[in-house]
């Protein structure tokens, strides 16, 4: 990654407690889902995304979507 490039790349496995910490806008996105950063900030995304039944694609597109959007 060179200077001043924003790391954007979300994995389902990064927690999401990381994925806020590395993308703050992310809270938003994560809060519309029903996800918890508070008791469940320490589960990888896939698996919060499964305990919720949430579509794991949707909210990947979502926080995608709002960090790209950011970097504009």
């Amino acid at each position: 990654m060179s200077r001043g490039t924003i790391h954007t790349t979300i994995a389902d496995t990064d927690a999401l407690n990381a994925i806020v910490a590395r993308h703050p806008q992310a809270l938003e996105v994560l809060h519309r889902f029903g996800l918890d950063t508070c008791c469940g900030g320490a589960l990888p995304l896939r698996v919060a995304v499964e305990h919720h039944g949430l579509d794991l694609d949707q909210v990947l597109a979502a926080l995608r979507s709002t960090l790209e959007q950011s970097q504009r």
